[in-house]
């Protein structure tokens, strides 16, 4: 299925009969099913994300958003079906290296140290292969923990605690945290969720920046409105099935999608 970013680039993330192949972009997903017992939570999804698109995975509360986000990061693995990043099959593989191979993740419940400082959690994310010591703080560790945290608008509280920050500073920390891993793709998981409109303007400004910076994301959240104005491209499941697929416009139009939302309202 042909899409056009929001760079004037035609894409074929996947194909008119829905197949995928390992090349057809940086993150694809072929028939990855997830079983629970005889709960099929993600049923045999296949999808492929563009470098440098901001993707929206869609879909109500219980949908299989995140059981699709663990299967990628490899917190446990697919029933059946392969997971490719970079052209390389990294079915099952496991968290921690995942992060080696540039792929990032955000989780719904912020993990901050609640000990140390934004500045220190931030430094520890840079240093993920030592103990943290002072010493670890000291000289480039240190630059470059304080220019991620200005990067993600943290820059005036990085020497505060993540307690003292509000819900909307913590997720700044927790894309903080993830950006300092690296990554050539970053997962985002529920960024908006209980965050006020101004707050989801911010947050959007920021995400898209870091798109055009070079970094490819895909967000996950149930919030359409919010993403809509935010993604170049969006896909929708309910219960673990894609029901749609395309720009935001085709996705907000889609009847299928607005019965699955709003009984068939118009979104």
């Amino acid at each position: 299925m042909s899409t056009e970013t929001d760079h004037g680039e035609e894409t074929d993330a996947v194909a008119a009969n829905g197949s995928v192949s390992p090349d057809d972009g940086l993150l694809v997903l072929d028939e990855i099913r997830k079983e629970f017992g005889g709960l099929v939570a993600v049923d045999d999804l296949s999808f492929a994300v563009e470098e440098q698109e901001i993707l929206g995975f869609i879909g109500p509360n219980g949908a299989g958003k995140s059981t699709t986000f663990n299967c990628v990061v490899g917190r446990f693995p697919p029933t059946s079906g392969t997971v490719y990043y970079k052209g390389e099959d990294v079915t099952g593989t496991n968290a921690h290296t995942m992060v080696q191979k540039g792929l990032a993740r955000t989780f719904q419940e912020f993990r901050p140290f609640e000990d140390r400082t934004v500045l220190k959690n931030v430094s520890l994310a840079l240093t993920p292969n030592r103990m943290f010591s002072m010493q670890g703080l000291r000289g480039k560790t240190k630059e470059k923990a304080a220019e991620i945290c200005k990067r993600v608008g943290l820059g005036d509280r990085m020497h505060m605690t993540p307690d003292e920050l509000p819900h909307a500073g913590l997720l700044r920390l927790e894309l903080g945290r993830a950006l300092a891993t690296k990554p050539d793709l970053l997962l985002v998981d529920e960024p908006f969720a209980g965050l006020s409109g101004p707050e989801v303007e911010s947050i959007s400004d920021l995400l898209l920046e870091l798109r055009d910076e070079g970094l490819t994301l895909v967000v996950v959240d149930h919030n359409m409105r919010g993403l809509l104005s935010l993604i170049d491209r969006g896909i929708v499941i309910q219960f673990g099935s894609m029901i749609a697929e395309g720009d935001p416009e085709a996705i907000k139009n889609d009847p299928t999608v607005q019965e699955a939302y709003l009984g068939g309202d118009e979104l």
